[in-house]
């Protein structure tokens, strides 16, 4: 019991609650309406509903899994072959629940299952600020961002379902740029709080994805060998992470 209490004292003291999670995803949420909306936009034109749009934006939760899902299903791909490259594209969510298990080793296992089921990449790019910052995390503080981003993600592909054939190039309306533009302002906060040691190992992590991928792209399609370099680079980054 006095460790439960601790843990919730702690919790009160740093102010990293629920409402604190809500505002720190607020400067993301233009990145999750934007390509929202384009996800939306484009499940439209692959001939899914509405409502099917909708579906995906819950169950699945992917901006990336849900434009291939798009781009297959306008291909006619069969239904095996759809599952098994979003699996695969998705296998970057265990490495990054993986990287932030150990902040939230005092919480139940329900609870670390909460806080990691609607991680993705812009709210781990968020908590990886709040980790180089030398800022703890507490688990409502986690669900507080994540459920903010997801609420926002549904919505923003309702939007662009219903009003798809409004929207016909998203290109031409930069939405196809937002989500790079989030990833830059992510990384340019890491960068800021980042030591200079870890910066060095950055980059020669960025070399090794670099040179995976192009070994890769002899055997393989461009998307796989980006896909298999950029699991494995995640993947080394986490092994020698110190």
């Amino acid at each position: 019991m006095a460790d439960v209490h601790a843990s919730i004292g702690a919790e009160e003291n740093n102010e990293m609650n629920f409402r604190q999670g809500v505002r720190d995803c607020i400067p993301t949420l233009l990145g999750y309406i934007s390509i929202g909306i384009a996800a939306g936009v484009i499940g439209i034109a692959a001939g899914l509903s509405a409502l099917e749009v909708v579906l995906l934006a819950v169950l699945v939760y992917a901006g990336s899994a849900q434009f291939i899902f798009a781009a297959l299903v306008l291909e006619g791909s069969p239904a095996a072959a759809i599952i098994l490259t979003i699996f695969i594209v998705n296998l970057r969510h265990f490495l990054m629940s993986a990287t932030l298990a150990p902040h939230f080793t005092q919480y139940s296992v329900w609870q670390n299952i909460g806080s990691g089921i609607l991680l993705t990449d812009e709210t781990f790019g968020v908590a990886s600020v709040k980790t180089q910052q030398k800022q703890g995390m507490t688990a409502s503080w986690m669900n507080g961002l994540n459920v903010t981003a997801y609420i926002c993600w549904i919505i923003s592909c309702a939007v662009g379902a219903i009003f798809g054939n409004w929207i016909a190039d998203p290109e031409a309306l930069g939405l196809d740029f937002a989500l790079t533009s989030m990833f830059i302002a992510l990384l340019v906060l890491q960068l800021d709080a980042v030591e200079s040691t870890k910066i060095k190992h950055y980059i020669r992590l960025i070399l090794c994805i670099v040179i995976l991928m192009i070994g890769f792209s002899f055997f393989v399609s461009s998307h796989m060998a980006v896909l298999l370099a950029t699991i494995l680079g995640a993947t080394i980054g986490v092994v020698t992470e110190k």
